[in-house]
């Protein structure tokens, strides 16, 4: 049952509850119980980033707590009221790494950390029009698109800045392609997927590869238009997703061999996000035409052994045709259960479902506005 309007009323009392100083707003969550307590795991939970409407300083987070069963909306308000405007403008990736938490807020230009255990804020880096993070060796990576946030021909090259994990400062920083995205770590090299989104039609089409050790780009492997998503499988196999053109170039997805650094397989699968545990790559999409000005929507798992498509189904139970847009996919490392977000229209509430290893629904709670990034908190080694 939505819960919807006594959330907002929730929200409402939140603003105008005060602590003891009279100077101090205290910002209520609001917690529901989806399932029942776990004890004895290794994962304990995870946070959830609501990417929140472009220009509505609406991010926030969520947190689902496996030993209590509660899933509890927009922790970080709670836990640091003093913090002005919140997270601000688009939630646009969370990881973890040591005892902290980096939220990526894209639009408002910063990556904000906060301690895994308690959700209190640490400390805000700087950095234009952030993107997507990786790990590596005690370094935080993040790419950038550099500029400002508009369609332009002339659009900069982004970059990708080292943050040291332990200072907290920007040590190092080199150049890609156009409007970089996801990026991932593997034998001493990071692989940077370029989009060109701003230079429409003109993508870029290339994975820039730089070297940890001297941090320079050595080589752009050409690949496809307008990439996006990007992960690293045991193999040292690089799945790398292309959103297309949106007219006669439809989504893809691509492998890479970072032995030869070329692309050694084109599925032929369209991709807007995917996960990937153990040798399963869970993925959906949401593929837009303008032409028709809809969207068909898919799911699948690919085995990364042979590379090949082994279902044409995430979703088992038939409560797939309740979710309007999917938004965001994860696996829990250790139980198998799979989390898909509902981004609904953008604007409304959206939703969070867990689903059985075998694709069926175990509960189903509302999340923020835009969920979709998920981030397990526990041993997830």
């Amino acid at each position: 049952m939505r819960h919807k309007y006594a959330y907002i009323a929730l929200l409402i009392l939140g603003v105008w509850l005060t602590s003891c100083r009279e100077d101090e707003l205290i910002f209520l969550s609001d917690s529901t119980k989806v399932s029942q307590p776990m004890v004895g795991s290794k994962i304990t939970g995870f946070y959830q980033l609501n990417e929140g409407n472009m220009g509505m300083n609406r991010a926030t987070i969520d947190y689902f707590d496996y030993t209590t069963g509660y899933y509890t909306r927009d922790i970080f308000s709670e836990r640091n009221p003093t913090i002005v405007k919140e997270l601000g403008d688009v939630g646009n990736d969370i990881k973890i790494y040591g005892n902290k938490v980096y939220a990526v807020i894209n639009c408002s230009n910063y990556i904000e950390v906060f301690d895994v255990h308690t959700a209190i804020h640490v400390k805000e880096i700087r950095v234009p029009n952030c993107r997507y993070m990786a790990f590596n060796g005690g370094k935080a990576y993040i790419s950038s698109y550099s500029g400002p946030v508009e369609i332009n021909p002339n659009a900069e090259k982004g970059f990708v800045a080292e943050i040291d994990t332990v200072t907290l400062e920007l040590t190092r920083k080199v150049e890609v392609g156009y409007q970089p995205d996801e990026i991932a770590v593997y034998d001493g090299k990071l692989y940077v997927a370029n989009s060109g989104g701003y230079r429409v039609p003109n993508y870029d089409r290339t994975v820039s590869v730089i070297d940890l050790e001297t941090f320079k780009e050595i080589k752009k492997i050409d690949v496809g238009i307008n990439l996006h998503r990007i992960k690293i499988d045991k193999r040292g196999y690089l799945y790398v997703s292309s959103r297309g053109d949106y007219y006669d170039t439809p989504p893809n997805l691509y492998v890479i061999d970072t032995r030869t650094e070329k692309v050694v397989k084109e599925t032929g699968i369209p991709v807007s996000d995917m996960w990937l545990d153990d040798d399963l790559l869970y993925y959906y999409s949401v593929a837009y035409n303008k032409y028709t000005g809809g969207n068909e929507i898919t799911y699948g798992i690919l085995d990364t052994r042979t590379m090949e498509q082994i279902s044409d189904k995430v979703i088992t139970d038939g409560t797939d045709r309740d979710i309007l847009i999917p938004y965001g996919i994860a696996v829990n490392p250790e139980t198998k259960e799979i989390f898909i977000s509902d981004a609904q229209n953008y604007v409304v509430t959206g939703y969070v479902y867990c689903y059985s290893p075998e694709g069926r629904l175990k509960w189903r709670t509302e999340g923020g506005n835009i969920p979709g990034h998920f981030a397990f908190t526990g041993n997830c080694n």
